[in-house]
């Protein structure tokens, strides 16, 4: 491949909206050039699920972890606990977690302690950390820096919605950043503002899928073939051509998920 394929970084195929065609969806990614696929956990007690759907498919990956609206009903699981799950092969990140306090679908000290095992399997593991963050940037950055002064761990700020304080905090520990369909919302200008300065270096593409489908594509249901059309959007919000902002996502999302093979025939390129 002379350009980089594209990689969806964030997505949950085990949802039910892909039950019926989960084979179709997949085929349409690889068509429209993904080449690697993350499937994420939201809850441990569906995870033997996800690592089902990623043991089936060569070019798809998961996660292992509670989503924060799930941290309230689901069994408290140790740092222990996700560290061996994520001895598994498949296993490429730790989450998502994080804070969401727009739903407040779980107790806020539920959310805290769950976070904060997450990130201590990431600094266990030496997997990257996958965060949620909705309406509790302060929170976010402050636990992300305080575990990180406590042990250096590395992640990504998935499906960023959030404001350019959280951004750059979490740049400053190393954190990636990484965009879904919302870049292409026309209410999104803020968000839009910020990604133009974040480093080339630190940016990842998602879909979300089956969420937050991109323009044009918007009020259906995502799926990761879509994750072209934000990869697009994000190479003219950054004014290079899509071979560029290709180069240096897929070359950014095999750094940071390093557990992840790279195609054998797959071209990264020099560092930006």
């Amino acid at each position: 491949m002379s350009v980089p394929a594209i990689v969806d970084s964030h997505c949950h195929l085990d949802f039910e909206a892909f039950e019926e065609e989960r084979d179709e969806v997949i085929a349409r990614a690889r068509r429209a050039g993904v080449c690697r696929m993350v499937t994420i956990s939201t809850r441990i007690s569906t995870f033997p699920r996800i690592r089902a759907i990623a043991e089936q498919y060569d070019d798809v990956f998961c996660s292992v972890g509670i989503h924060p609206h799930q941290a309230g009903e689901e069994a408290p699981v140790s740092v222990e606990e996700l560290v061996e799950l994520a001895a598994h092969p498949k296993v490429v990140g730790i989450g998502e977690s994080g804070f969401d306090y727009y739903y407040d679908s779980a107790p806020r000290d539920a959310q805290r302690r769950s976070f904060t095992t997450h990130i201590r399997a990431a600094q266990e593991t030496g997997l990257p950390l996958i965060v949620h963050a909705r309406d509790a940037d302060e929170d976010t950055a402050a636990l992300l820096e305080e575990e990180y002064a406590r042990k250096p761990y590395t992640g990504v700020l998935h499906c960023f919605s959030s404001g350019r304080g959280l951004a750059m905090r979490a740049l400053d520990i190393g954190f990636y950043i990484s965009l879904s369909g919302i870049i292409t919302f026309r209410n999104a200008e803020d968000i839009r503002a910020t990604v133009r300065d974040v480093p080339e270096e630190r940016l990842l593409v998602e879909t979300d899928a089956p969420y937050l489908a991109p323009v044009p594509k918007r009020g259906k249901r995502n799926e990761p073939a879509y994750v072209a059309y934000t990869h697009a959007a994000l190479a003219e919000l950054r004014g290079v051509s899509e071979a560029e902002m290709a180069a240096a996502t897929t070359r950014n999302f095999f750094r940071l998920f390093s557990k992840v093979p790279p195609p054998a025939d797959l071209d990264l390129g020099k560092a930006a």
